[in-house]
């Protein structure tokens, strides 16, 4: 998709850089847990959805071992299909303007944020989705 609704941002490039580059709209932390480090007070205006991470069972499992990424993508979407509710805030947010997820993972090409983004993004009008 060329125009992109929902961006990627890893949340300690947030915290740093709190300035001119970040990407445009809502901002959502979408990790089930806090981020080690990060004080709630530098997210001020970032709201934090840990219901649209993976469950805590599914994280442990996949370990961010990128060989057990696609398989964990496709579990992940699974969860996320059987909890359509923890998508609303940022489908909501979507349907006004971008977003973007805020995730803690060091790896950006393996992530559930990227899996989420993806499911978002097909969820949207005019994405093919819903």
């Amino acid at each position: 998709m060329a125009d992109r609704n929902v961006y990627l941002e890893r949340v300690y490039d947030e915290v740093r850089d709190r300035g001119g580059g970040k990407p445009p709209g809502a901002r959502f932390l979408v990790d089930r847990l806090w981020p080690r480090g990060v004080s709630k007070a530098s997210m001020e205006g970032v709201r934090w959805v840990g219901e649209a991470a993976p469950s805590s069972e599914l994280r442990a499992w996949f370990g961010h071992d990128p060989e057990r990424f696609r398989e964990f993508a496709e579990r992940y979407r699974t969860e996320l299909d059987s909890r359509p509710d923890a998508l609303s805030p940022i489908l909501d947010a979507a349907r006004r303007g971008p977003v973007t997820l805020l995730y803690a993972a060091k790896d950006g090409e393996h992530n559930h944020a990227v899996v989420l983004r993806d499911r978002l993004e097909e969820l949207l009008p005019g994405a093919g989705g819903n």
